[in-house]
């Protein structure tokens, strides 16, 4: 055991056998496990939270590869970097194989033109890609390397999965097998729900606690629940404000507010805020739900998410959260009519998209009396002077006569 290294790092799997977890991808008849197996890889993009195993992965294919294994983080790597390993690879002294295979770390932080560098040698078979990040590679991405690498999702970690690798930690003796620990079951399985899918943080949580607790007088180290928790702390949340799980999480609160879930909608707003999303942002989502997908079923959802958005400008957090926990249960629980979300897109798609027409001429205003003799405004119905305040007469253009925009609902009082 190497002291000076994290135990994160010293239980990464070196062989597919050790690893743990993924199986969705790495089962035994699945496609990647197969190709693992037998080094025939080509350009794979994995992504996935942190914590995963997408470097522990990429360690294991180093580890069973024939061909030359280059690893660089695209965090202080460049152009200059991709060129060495390009050159490197074409030297047949160096590396007869001809191929080499390209491990970059957080591929989404590598800018176009750097991503444009290792095109034409991922595209001839040079250079097998294995890039690794935690964002949505669609977006971060160049399309071109997309288009020519399988892209892979590692789920986060399971609870079980967790608990195996804890497990195995305090067997090895490149873990902490060297130690005299006693821990309960429990204890690890705390821990393991306490990490959220991240093994990193459960490995450094345990570390932390095995090397800050002295031995008891039986000659052990007794791990307890209050021990783990005071070395972990809160429940990470899988959440990047500014990356996929932004979008991924903002999604879910809109469709829950949508499909009538108070609960769901509270629990993806304390998702958000707990992950320091822009409570400003969140109060614009609301707002726009209830105009988007309450609308003219409970008109006042408006009025009580606008004002929840000004409240929330003035106020700040974290007394913020009352307001919109306040009215994300109010649009929730409302009714819900897109009547006037679909006119307004329909109307929209027409005025682009046709001949729509001319307004009719008794509906044009005329501030100058020469205009009314040239027929502005002539004929029109002043409906304040008709019964009930309504008379009916002709509003759309000739070409649009007949066209129904805003269809009423049973929804809508």
């Amino acid at each position: 055991m190497n002291p000076k290294e994290p135990l994160a790092f010293r239980m990464r799997p070196k062989t597919l056998d050790e690893y743990v977890g993924q199986e969705h991808v790495l089962g035994k008849d699945k496609i990647l496990y197969r190709t693992i197996k037998a080094d025939r890889l080509s350009s794979i993009i994995l992504f996935g939270p942190p914590g995963c195993g997408k470097t522990s992965l990429a360690r294991v294919i180093s580890e069973t590869t024939k061909y030359k294994f280059y690893k660089i983080n695209a965090v202080t790597a460049g152009v200059a970097d991709i060129k060495r390993v390009i050159e490197e690879t074409k030297n047949f002294m160096l590396n007869p194989a001809g191929k080499s295979i390209l491990f970059i770390d957080e591929i989404h932080r590598f800018n176009k033109l750097q991503q444009d560098a290792l095109l034409p040698f991922v595209e001839n078979g040079t250079i097998i890609l294995i890039g690794a990040t935690t964002e949505n590679p669609y977006f971060e991405v160049n399309k071109a390397l997309i288009s020519r690498s399988m892209v892979i999702k590692l789920e986060p970690l399971t609870e079980e999965n967790i608990y195996t690798i804890l497990k195995n930690s305090l067997e090895r003796k490149d873990g902490l097998g060297e130690y005299n620990i006693k821990i309960e079951d429990e204890t690890l399985k705390k821990l393991a729900v306490i990490a959220n899918g991240d093994v990193r943080t459960a490995l450094n949580g345990l570390e932390i606690a095995v090397l800050t607790t002295n031995m008891d007088k039986d000659g052990y180290i007794h791990i307890t629940d209050e021990i783990v928790k005071n070395s972990v702390q809160d429940r990470k949340a899988i959440f990047d404000k500014n990356g996929d799980t932004h979008y991924d999480n903002i999604s879910a609160f809109i469709k829950s507010m949508r499909g009538s879930d108070p609960d769901a909608a509270i629990f993806y707003l304390a998702r958000a805020l707990n992950g320091g999303e822009d409570p400003m942002f969140l109060a614009r989502r609301i707002v726009i739900c209830a105009s988007e997908d309450v609308g003219m079923a409970n008109p006042n959802a408006l009025v009580v998410a606008n004002s929840c958005m000004q409240a929330v400008h003035m106020i700040g957090m974290p007394e913020a959260r009352i307001l919109l926990a306040e009215a994300a249960v109010y649009v929730a629980t409302s009714k819900k009519s897109n009547a006037s979300y679909m006119a307004i897109n329909k109307a929209l798609d027409d005025v682009k998209n046709k001949d729509t027409g001319e307004i009719p001429m008794h509906i044009r205003n005329a501030p100058i009396e020469k205009m009314k003799e040239l027929g502005y405004s002539e004929g029109y119905l002043y409906p304040h002077d008709f019964p009930g305040h309504y008379v009916e007469q002709q509003y759309l253009p000739d070409k649009m006569l007949g066209t129904k925009y805003y269809i009423k609902d049973d929804n809508i009082p």
